[in-house]
């Protein structure tokens, strides 16, 4: 059965951590593409968060959380 993009994490929640930038940001937007809901974690709160604005304004479902440093 062929899976297409959009739907393998429909339904699915993730907490992506060090996902303000590089290798995280990354997989935070694939999830998303994917259909996943997101929380983006990173000790870059303003960086995270335009994470955030970026998948929202995509039309994913994410949300910026706290990580600790």
């Amino acid at each position: 059965m062929a899976t297409t993009e959009g739907t393998r994490l429909a339904g699915q929640g993730a907490v992506v951590t060090g996902s303000a930038r590089g290798i995280g940001r990354d997989i935070a937007r694939r999830f998303a593409r994917e259909g996943a809901r997101l929380v983006i974690a990173d000790v870059q709160e303003e960086s995270a968060r335009s994470v955030v604005a970026e998948i929202v304004a995509a039309g994913g479902a994410a949300r910026a959380g706290a990580a600790c440093g």
